[in-house]
């Protein structure tokens, strides 16, 4: 075996190398200027990086010199589907299936005299799977979760009316997803309310949103799920909930908020952002720790904890609002909400 490439066979490294950078960018110039994510744009460009440090014990010079373009009996070669994108899905999908294909001709060429470099291009095409498929995920976030902007936490216990006539009248008026919070009933019962409530939600076009039970939520046929500090880890739920379930997640810190954005669930709910009767809490977070956690991701947020119609303009940083008592105490639940949405958008 020779310890060097030939000049052909260096040709196809650099091909690839080129191939590989290119689709990188397309998904990090997605994550930079669509998604406007910091997190996911820093994720796409160490990827970049860590791509330049595995190949260069491959090329005794610098990459560029063994191009031949013009040389290249391959530029010639076109496929229809090549020139045909008909959603921003089909960009995604098309770069990083470029990056992954051409990382795997780069590991396995590699081992033939750099055996070294091959596990970190192994690992870098397990890292392009991922960060392809969060980014996919977003699009389909965006589509589900992203027009949510009144979400309401309902427990029997705590509507003034009975809780079946309070969810009809709070997608009356205007409600776009309903979360079912109840840890007290048996799952037998716990199925059929969910069941009932998802089909209530769907018939207004609106989200019907499981809390704490992936089970729960899949049996019944919601749209998601909502987990907490102390619930499966998001990882763990992903695997159960598959590509289906929206997962949302609870954070009460900068901290923790940083910590769920490694592994990042549909959406992050962010609080209590005021002192609340239903829920109290030694700990607020408060409206700063929602804005700075909106400087880290344009991952959907939901503000939640004690939010009514007198502080909901504090909470623009937000993209929906949780709200459990000052809907469901209402007198009229139809025109708190209809109240409510409006306050949102003064």
């Amino acid at each position: 075996m020779n310890d060097s490439f030939t000049t052909p066979a260096l040709r196809l490294l650099d091909a690839n190398f080129n191939r590989a950078r290119e689709g990188l960018r397309v998904l990090e110039d997605y994550a930079r200027f669509i998604l406007d994510d910091v997190t996911l744009t820093e994720r796409g460009k160490n990827t970049r990086h860590q791509l330049l440090a595995a190949i260069q014990p491959l090329f005794p010079q610098p990459a560029a010199l063994y191009r031949d373009t013009t040389g290249d009996v391959g530029t010639a070669l076109t496929n229809p589907s090549e020139q045909t994108r008909t959603a921003i899905q089909d960009v995604l999908q098309a770069a990083g299936n470029r990056v992954s294909e051409a990382l795997r001709t780069l590991e396995e060429f590699s081992k033939l005299h750099h055996p070294e470099a091959a596990p970190p291009l192994e690992q870098l095409r397990y890292t392009t799977y991922t960060f392809t498929a969060q980014l996919l995920r977003r699009v389909i976030v965006a589509e589900r979760f992203c027009p949510v902007r009144l979400y309401a936490l309902l427990t029997a216990e705590l509507c003034r009316y009975e809780w079946r006539d309070t969810a009809a009248r709070l997608l009356a008026g205007g409600v776009q997803a309903i979360q079912l919070r109840e840890k007290k009933l048996s799952d037998r019962e716990l199925l059929e309310r969910a069941g009932w409530l998802t089909e209530l939600c769907h018939a207004h076009h609106a989200l019907c949103i499981i809390n704490d039970r992936v089970d729960i939520a899949l049996a019944a046929g919601a749209d998601g799920v909502h987990l907490g500090q102390d619930n499966l880890p998001l990882h763990s739920a992903r695997r159960l909930a598959g590509p289906q379930l929206l997962i949302g997640w609870s954070s009460h810190s900068i901290a923790q908020a940083k910590a769920a954005l490694a592994d990042p669930p549909d959406y992050l709910a962010v609080g209590p952002m005021f002192a609340s009767t239903t829920k109290p809490q030694t700990h607020l977070a408060g409206p700063e720790t929602l804005q700075a956690v909106r400087a880290l991701t344009s991952l959907p947020l939901v503000a939640i904890g004690g939010v009514d119609v007198h502080n909901a303009a504090q909470l623009s940083a937000a993209n929906a609002l949780a709200v459990c008592s000052a809907l469901l105490q209402a007198a009229d639940p139809i025109m708190a909400a209809q109240t409510l949405m409006q306050a949102m958008t003064e």
